[in-house]
């Protein structure tokens, strides 16, 4: 049994604050076998933190945090950018061409671009995997929502810490009986359902920091394009 972080952020990622070799010395801390860098709406670093894993010990699965036109969508396991804006049923079909697995982090809250609000549960069913549990949820309504609709429609469950600061990798992961240590066997391990989520939620306080560091560095982020 493996135990995977696969939803972190870097400081690529408008939100993230830390470098992946802090994301990747945290997950080696926090004894990890594999990390998923997931950057929005960019996979640069995700695919350096793949390529580092190994020398800290780690499996290293690249990918990133897509953003839909009906919201987010991890593509795991892909190696191209995805163009964000696509619908969502396209942008499934993208990361399945790229080789990879589409998994819904935070369906059910509509306030984190959670995909819900915009699509059916039929639709949501085409996911290879919805995250049920997400260390960010203040209240755990929206990972409870998010566990029975897996449930009742047999679709696998991840975990996931959606860190956006070193500190908080591992925070939720998702325990993959895969038949051997690598990238391809702990993604088809979680399309056969063959996982197990443990986490404890992040305290609202580093919540709180994580968002407010996000938006102030989306304003820096603004203000230096728009004097370029």
């Amino acid at each position: 049994m493996l135990s995977v972080e696969l939803h972190a952020h870097s400081s690529l990622s408008y939100d993230g604050r830390d470098p992946v070799e802090d994301l990747l010395a945290r997950a080696k801390t926090a004894g990890l076998d594999a990390l998923a860098v997931t950057d929005h709406d960019e996979i640069d670093a995700s695919l350096r933190a793949a390529e580092l894993a190994p020398e800290y010990g780690l499996l290293g699965i690249p990918g990133m945090e897509v953003t839909s036109a009906a919201g987010h969508v991890l593509a795991l396991g892909v190696e191209e950018r995805i163009p964000e804006g696509l619908p969502f049923g396209e942008t499934l079909d993208r990361v399945h061409d790229l080789g990879g697995i589409a998994v819904v982090p935070h369906p059910f809250q509509e306030s984190r671009s959670g995909v819900m609000a915009k699509i059916s549960r039929v639709e949501l069913a085409r996911a290879d995997a919805i995250e049920v549990y997400n260390s960010r949820l203040l209240t755990g309504m929206a990972n409870r929502q998010a566990r029975t609709f897996a449930r009742e429609h047999g679709i696998p469950q991840t975990a996931g810490s959606d860190a956006h600061i070193s500190e908080m990798v591992g925070r939720a992961v998702t325990l993959v009986d895969a038949d051997e240590r690598s990238v391809d066997s702990i993604l088809s391990a979680i399309v056969d359902g063959r996982t197990q989520t443990d986490g404890r939620r992040t305290p609202w306080h580093i919540s709180f920091r994580q968002a407010a560091g996000g938006a102030k560095r989306r304003i820096h982020n603004r203000l230096a394009s728009f004097l370029e």
